[in-house]
């Protein structure tokens, strides 16, 4: 079992505060800043035949689930069983041998809508032992339920709904009248830049290690192991002027063996440069925004991806999520399950 409480990076600035990401089993639950939680079970890992719903809620009184089906699409035997269907295809949904209804599954996204009927039979059926299973021409994929119970007692823990009638799964006799309302999503204002890409810069370069001696002051060797390890003349700085008086500079961090990370400062453009860390985890830069994507193993069927935005003054955390579990579910994963949502203007 694991809870986190999802953290913006160290030297980052968020609007907001992430909201929490949990696991148990063969479930998962990433709650955002502003209330909505997403619930996220899979087959058992040795089930051959990968599958997963997703559970969608809202947070404040009287909201319902909203559940989705995906079929695994990351192996070619996941792709020919559901290119053997028709588009769309028809799976019966079937709850320890009781029928319950149809779901119509698209070719192009591998992705069906469960009814509110099916939600409330699926969602009842995880708090106990059952056998859940989606069937379409004598091919079975199976839901786990193992780890269920904790995850949505975990929603209705964040929602404010234990006790209340609407909970999941910790219900009582109260109405939701005290259920906490969604949280306001944070707005950020995008500032205009001068560059809208790092490009090798040979002003700082001549001033390598000034520059390499100020950047490992905000930073450690574990985090930005090639910052440390490096000689000034062997590092290569990519900058971009943000405006007049404020520069983006970036060197590679770190390697892995299916990732690697590039830190990125906020400088003044001449000494002294009075480096701001942003992240040591970033991927790249564009028009403003700096993203990051790591893949959370060699597969790549599991990510976590973060983005920070300028306004002017600083770059603000302006989103956080992950993909679900490594589950060889789809490339890149199988689901968004943010923590930090945020709107750009």
């Amino acid at each position: 079992m694991a809870l986190l409480l999802m953290t913006a990076h160290a030297g980052a600035t968020g609007p907001s505060r992430p909201g929490i990401q949990f696991q148990h089993g063969d479930w998962e639950i990433a709650c955002d800043n502003t209330g909505t939680c997403r619930a996220a079970g899979y087959q058992a890992d040795d089930d051959a035949h990968a599958v997963s719903v997703l559970l969608t809620r809202k947070p404040g009184p009287g909201t319902t689930v909203a559940g989705q089906l995906m079929l695994g699409q990351y192996g070619d035997d996941d792709v020919a069983m559901l290119e053997r269907l028709p588009d769309p295809a028809i799976l019966q949904m079937r709850i320890d041998g009781k029928a319950l209804g149809t779901v119509s599954v698209s070719h192009e996204t591998a992705i069906g809508q469960l009814s509110a009927e099916q939600v409330v039979a699926l969602i009842g059926s995880l708090s106990r032992q059952s056998r859940i299973e989606f069937l379409a021409a004598g091919d079975t994929w199976r839901l786990s339920g193992d780890g269920a119970s904790a995850v949505l007692l975990k929603m209705d823990d964040v929602q404010g709904r234990i006790g209340t009638r609407g909970a999941l799964v910790r219900k009582g006799p109260h109405d939701e009248q005290q259920v906490p309302a969604a949280q306001p999503m944070p707005l950020v204002h995008a500032a205009n830049v001068l560059d809208h890409a790092t490009t090798p810069s040979p002003v700082l370069q001549r001033q390598a290690a000034t520059l390499q001696k100020q950047l490992a002051a905000t930073t450690s060797a574990d985090d930005c192991a090639n910052l440390f390890e490096a000689r000034p003349d062997e590092l290569s700085f990519e900058a971009a002027r943000l405006d007049d008086g404020h520069w983006l500079v970036s060197v590679t961090c770190w390697q892995a063996a299916y990732n690697e990370g590039y830190a990125f400062w906020v400088i003044h453009p001449q000494p002294p440069f009075d480096p701001v860390l942003v992240t040591t985890d970033g991927s790249g830069y564009a028009d403003g925004g700096i993203a990051s994507s790591q893949k959370g193993r060699g597969l790549g069927d599991c990510l976590s991806s973060e983005r920070w935005t300028w306004d002017g003054r600083q770059f603000m955390q302006t989103a956080l999520s992950g993909s679900g579990m490594c589950k060889l579910m789809a490339p890149g994963g199988a689901w968004e399950l943010p923590t930090l949502v945020t709107e750009i203007k």
